[in-house]
């Protein structure tokens, strides 16, 4: 079986070649650069808590130390705190890191990897496909032809793989502007993030009345300030100025010493591709969709179509075609991609629109507040991780379905697990490994041995259901699950998404539910495919 070859190798094509490795899938990493990343200290992401373990545990880094969760949070409306949070460790917190940082992590995790080969200075030009696998050109010092089963474009906004295969990109130009600045100071508050409305000091030049503060590792900290709708120049002489008021402002008239690193224009737009997939040809990342107004980050999403993606291309290439599964990844993806960026358009004109906002919301500012809090720390419509709740892959409704405190398709709450080596581990370091989780909630195991309770009471039938999966499944044991009653089952895709939660051990429904969630009963994948290769 050919490899699967990834065009691009930014943050998304490395952690998808990761992922497919770790799932014992080849790849081939077309990297059009020198194979290394310039050190950019304004150009950061935002990444929440469950990517962040994604990425620890494709490159076993702590990322944690390379980049900063925020101690706090707090937004501010001339003179006015609105809004102050505390992280005490009880809520999911954001984490800021350079992209340099964080993709200099997955190529030293990649530099080792015997299933992944990187083809530096290899620019795509061409794209050509056929049933049993697709091949693509590169124009280079080494100029060639590479053949893979699959190829996906993680390739940017301006996607070769897009373009060539003809996938109209529509969308918004020029959502917003920021003017950017990474610098070293010191500022009044330590290590809490800052959004500061309306600040009741002159800006000079143009200027939309917000700036948010962001600190990262080593007194650093990226401010970023939203600029009027236009093209108004920024000049160096002017954003300098800019730093100078700002953080006058901030000190309370003296603007401290500071150490400027770097600096840049962030312009967001909003695109979405029309299809995802053509064939055998996926897009993933900025080459699928742009976002990124209110604190929403593109690379986020990035991260998770990648997350999405591998276990469904690992599935097809060990175990043959899987159409209706590899459908499901633009289903899913798109869908949720689409939500955000309609949220994010429906806010914008209450949020930059003036007086707007006062049309619908009581008290506008703190509602104004409230939304942008939301966008920030990756809560609400606007930031939190979509859930698949109307997946293709989402079985139907089971006799024995129990409520627990995760909707269907979402996200499952990282909790402690028995692995069936009697370790304990948090239940997403078992993600990612191309087997469905089975979790059982059963209080009180996790005071005894495995050995005492792995096979008293419904062990034993839970273990024998597991067994006749109709993929491979891992069976672990929780002491307890949000929400969830003594004897819960829990079913977990790879990517850890719910699946289902049944009461008890049933085998048939569970049975039902893990055929749903990898694309439907195997006799019918393989006549699907076989339809689409006669035609």
């Amino acid at each position: 079986m050919d490899p699967v070859i990834i065009v691009g190798a930014g943050p998304v094509g490395l952690t998808l070649a990761l992922a497919l490795a770790r799932q014992e899938v080849p790849c081939v990493v077309l990297d059009e650069g020198p194979g290394k990343d310039e050190p950019r200290a304004a150009r950061t992401v935002v990444l929440r808590e469950d990517t962040v373990a994604l990425v620890e545990r494709l490159t076993g880094v702590p990322l944690s130390r390379a980049g900063a969760h925020w101690a706090g949070w707090r937004s501010m409306r001339r003179k006015q705190v609105m809004r102050e949070i505390v992280f005490d460790g009880a809520d999911p917190v954001p984490l800021h890191i350079a992209q340099h940082v964080l993709t200099g992590a997955l190529r030293a995790a990649l530099s080792g990897e015997r299933l992944v080969k990187i083809a530096v200075e290899s620019r795509l030009d061409g794209i050509e496909q056929e049933s049993s696998g697709v091949t693509a050109h590169t124009r280079g010092p080494k100029g060639t032809w590479w053949r893979g089963s699959y190829l996906v474009g993680c390739d940017g906004p301006r996607s070769t793989v897009r373009k060539l295969q003809d996938i109209r990109f529509p969308g918004r130009t020029a959502v917003e502007r920021h003017a950017v600045a990474a610098l070293r100071t010191e500022l009044p508050w330590h290590d809490e993030a800052l959004l500061h409305r309306m600040p009741p000091w002159r800006m000079s030049g143009p200027s939309a009345g917000e700036v948010t503060a962001r600190p990262l590792p080593d007194g650093v900290w990226r401010l970023d300030w939203l600029l009027p709708p236009g093209k108004d120049l920024v000049t160096p002489e002017l954003l300098l100025t800019r730093i100078r008021e700002t953080l006058a402002g901030w000190a309370g008239g003296t603007a401290p010493p500071y150490e400027l690193l770097d600096t840049g224009v962030h312009t967001v737009h909003h695109r979405l591709a029309r299809r995802w997939r053509a064939d055998r040809v996926f897009l993933a990342g900025d080459a699928a969709h742009l976002l990124g107004a209110l604190g929403t980050h593109g690379l986020d999403e990035g991260l998770r179509d990648a997350d999405n993606l591998a276990w469904k291309l690992a599935v097809a290439w060990h175990h043959g075609p899987h159409d209706a599964l590899l459908d499901s990844y633009q289903t899913e993806r798109r869908a949720v991609v689409a939500a955000r960026l309609r949220a994010a358009d429906q806010a914008l004109p209450l949020l930059r629109g003036g007086g707007g906002l006062r049309s619908y919301v009581p008290g506008s500012s703190r509602g104004h507040d409230a939304l942008l809090t939301e966008g920030h720390l990756g809560h609400g419509q606007l930031g939190a991780p979509g859930t698949y709740a109307d997946s293709p892959l989402a079985p139907p409704r089971l006799e024995g379905e129990t409520p627990v405190d995760t909707p269907l398709g979402a996200p499952v709450t990282d909790v402690r697990v028995t692995a069936e080596d009697g370790t304990f581990v948090p239940l997403r370091d078992r993600l990612g490994r191309g087997a469905l989780l089975v979790v059982l909630i059963a209080p009180g195991t996790g005071v005894w041995e495995r050995k005492h309770w792995v096979s008293a009471g419904i062990m034993p039938r839970l273990a024998a259901a597991v067994t006749a999966l109709p993929h491979p499944a891992e069976l672990l044991v929780a002491e307890s699950y949000p929400g969830a009653a003594a004897h819960t089952v829990l079913l977990v895709r790879p990517d850890g998404h719910l699946v289902t939660a049944l009461s008890g051990v049933r085998p048939d429904d569970l049975y039902a539910a893990a055929e749903a969630a990898v694309g439907g009963p195997a006799k019918a994948q393989a006549e699907a495919s076989a339809s689409v290769g006669s035609r």
